[in-house]
């Protein structure tokens, strides 16, 4: 047996909620607050997006941004990643977490119940914590978001929209609240 040292983290802060809801904001504001010595960041779509970029030749940091290069082939990246996920459905999640290794993991994209399945199965329910992020359409709007057939209404963006089983519910609509949102979601993790 090899001697690979797997941090088991006290608890894992899944984030969900729809394109332009605040998830990557969030994530970052609440590790600058926790702290990278205790606290870190995964990203599901980091190993799809480092496939794609090598695949296709494309520029990884730039896939891995925010911004329109990543829009220009998100859909084809979900068509991809979906098919990979009918063979293994937890094989990016699985990916993503190989670089574990803090307290506090938070993942800043889950999208389908089949993420926040492998996370419970792999490490247990009672060190998961589940939070859906909303902003209406409109507030969306305002950080650029436009519905696009094909990718906003598809199972990446639509799986957990029946789910019921979130420990907190956050509504990300305005700048003067984002103290608030992040104080909560720190006692949430604290409390673990």
């Amino acid at each position: 047996m090899d001697n690979v040292h797997v941090t088991v983290p006290r608890v894992i802060l899944l984030l969900s909620g729809k394109r332009k809801c605040g998830k990557d904001f969030l994530a970052d504001a609440l590790l600058k607050r926790l702290g990278t010595q205790e606290a870190q960041i995964i990203r599901i779509s980091e190993p799809i997006k480092r496939h794609w970029a090598d695949w296709k030749g494309l520029n990884l940091s730039e896939l891995l941004g925010d911004g329109a290069y990543k829009e220009r082939y998100r859909k084809e990246m979900i068509e991809w990643s979906d098919a990979r996920r009918q063979e293994d459905y937890g094989v990016f999640c699985r990916a993503a977490c190989t670089t574990i290794d803090r307290s506090i993991c938070i993942v800043s994209d889950v999208r389908r119940k089949t993420d926040v399945r492998f996370f419970q199965e792999t490490y247990g329910s009672e060190r998961i914590r589940a939070v859906r992020i909303e902003a209406s359409e409109a507030v969306r709007a305002g950080r650029g978001w436009q519905f696009q057939q094909g990718i906003d209404d598809v199972q990446s963006e639509c799986d957990l929209d029946n789910y019921s089983s979130w420990d907190l519910l956050l509504t990300n609509e305005h700048a003067n609240d984002v103290d608030g949102l992040l104080a909560t979601l720190q006692r949430l993790v604290e409390n673990k």
